[in-house]
């Protein structure tokens, strides 16, 4: 029997139509490049192996290979790497069609997306099942206290969709929080963007005390310039960033 790692968030799903569920709303391009992250025992990998594509998945836990060995065909590949700490373009290569499928640890969800975000690699769609809390902050739009830096970001480049909740007794061992499905589909057109690394840098700035208004977490900004953009959109400075779009955020960003 499998040791149960605390440190790598190992919760297995063991419900079959879950598992079937996120196939279903999967939808992939055959001649693209699936990439899971965190296998576990491959209850999932086996679903995608069934799009009859190739398949990628990132183990940090070696001591699950006896498992996912058994799994062995010519459309997977097995690293048994820590995600975040490799080169992603090693592995894609030409590869222009990315997809991503994971039971995401819920500790690295944000570093995932952000590690593929800062590789300039966007997947086509991203569908994870994470905390049920991440999931609603992920999906959240203005005007909602769950909206973050990272709602903005993902806005950006995704259209963002939460699709259905896992309870948490469809995991081994039962975690303590429940779970839900969230699906990311790339956008066919983004905003015009200057400077990514800026804009990302404002977002974050934006949100650093998220009871304070925009003219204290910007202060060291041109406010002026920023108070412009906000009353092209009917804000002012003592709006808070929970109140801001993103397609405000990038227009901001552009002008400083």
């Amino acid at each position: 029997m499998h040791n149960f790692k605390k440190k790598y968030g190992q919760n297995f799903l063991r419900d079959e139509s879950i598992l079937n569920n996120i196939i279903k709303r999967f939808d992939v391009d055959k001649t693209g490049l699936i990439i899971e992250v965190g296998p576990g025992d491959g209850a999932l990998t086996k679903k995608l192996l069934l799009k009859e594509m190739p398949v990628i998945c990132f183990e940090i836990d070696d001591s699950l290979k006896e498992k996912l060995d058994l799994l062995k065909c010519d459309n997977l590949k097995i690293v048994y790497a820590d995600f975040l700490s490799i080169n992603l373009e090693d592995y894609i290569k030409n590869n222009k069609h990315i997809y991503f499928a994971s039971n995401v640890p819920y500790y690295i969800t944000t570093p995932i997306i952000n590690k593929f975000i800062d590789s300039n690699i966007i997947p086509e769609v991203m569908i994870m099942m994470v905390q049920k809390e991440v999931a609603e902050r992920l999906c959240s739009k203005p005007g909602n206290s769950q909206y973050g830096a990272i709602s903005v970001i993902l806005n950006y480049f995704f259209d963002v969709e939460f699709l259905f909740n896992v309870d948490r007794n469809c995991f081994y061992p039962i975690p303590n929080v429940d779970s839900a499905v969230i699906k990311l589909v790339k956008k066919k057109k983004t905003l015009k963007l200057n400077d990514y690394d800026k804009f990302k840098k404002i977002v974050n700035d934006s949100f650093m005390m998220k009871r304070k208004t925009i003219r204290n977490n910007l202060r060291n900004y041109d406010l002026e310039k920023v108070e412009n953009i906000l009353e092209k959109y009917n804000l002012n400075l003592t709006n808070r960033a929970e109140e801001v779009d993103y397609k405000i955020f990038v227009d901001i960003a552009n002008s400083l």
